[in-house]
């Protein structure tokens, strides 16, 4: 796997700074009954944090994505995702106000990126690609509402037609990681804790799919290519 580190460079400077504002953007989400996302933007040292994740983050990202047109869809999506983890693990909230914008704003850059990068073929994957994951994951809220949020099912939709635009790898990698992180999560807790009942806790499962799309555009060509040749 070929690294640029001119791009991970960019990467790691542009979405470390827009870390820094995770804060500001948590606070402006509205607030619902009773209050949550002020208290959580208030949280010490969260811009640091935010930042120094959003940056190794981007950094990853540009590193395999190299100096190209896909970075303009998969860069901005960075410091948000931490945003809507942070807010997904203190609230087991993903709120709309801020994962609908983020769908329409996939969808905008991805085909800007496209028209750019004169890759027509890469949008119409993605837009399949979202499309089945957003099937898949209605599926699962609609089987069992109570075990995942709509706010899931939203954000899937956005990521799988970000990682379908990259490649199919990616996009298999990414989903099946996800589930596979947190099953495995939720089982180390209740060994470590040596109680059977976490395994049947609400767990916030938006983490993990980030952390999955994360994998999914950083190792899903390579690790399917490995899978796939033995």
């Amino acid at each position: 796997m070929n690294l640029d580190p001119a791009a991970a460079l960019l990467g790691l400077l542009l979405c470390g700074n827009a870390g820094l504002f995770v804060p500001a953007l948590i606070a402006r989400i509205p607030e619902h009954d009773p209050p949550a996302y002020g208290a959580v933007a208030a949280r010490p040292h969260l811009a640091v944090t935010s930042a120094l994740v959003a940056g190794v983050a981007g950094a990853l990202v540009g590193a395999v994505t190299g100096l190209d047109w896909p970075l303009l869809l998969l860069l901005p999506l960075v410091p948000v995702s931490v945003a809507l983890a942070v807010v997904d693990l203190h609230t087991h909230l993903l709120p709309t106000a801020v994962v609908r914008p983020v769908q329409i704003g996939v969808v905008l850059l991805g085909t800007a990126s496209a028209l750019l990068d004169d890759d027509l073929p890469a949008l119409g994957r993605a837009a399949i690609g979202g499309l089945v994951v957003l099937a898949f994951f209605h599926a699962l809220w609609w089987i069992h509402a109570a075990g995942m949020g709509y706010g899931d099912v939203r954000l899937a939709a956005a990521l799988g037609f970000a990682l379908a635009y990259v490649g199919w790898a990616a996009l298999v990698i990414g989903i099946y990681g996800a589930f596979l992180v947190f099953g495995l999560g939720g089982l180390a807790v209740a060994l470590v804790r040596w109680d059977r009942s976490r395994l049947k806790a609400a767990y916030p499962f938006g983490p993990f799919l980030l952390a999955g799309a994360l994998a999914g555009v950083v190792v899903g060509q390579p690790l399917w290519s490995h899978l796939a040749t033995g």
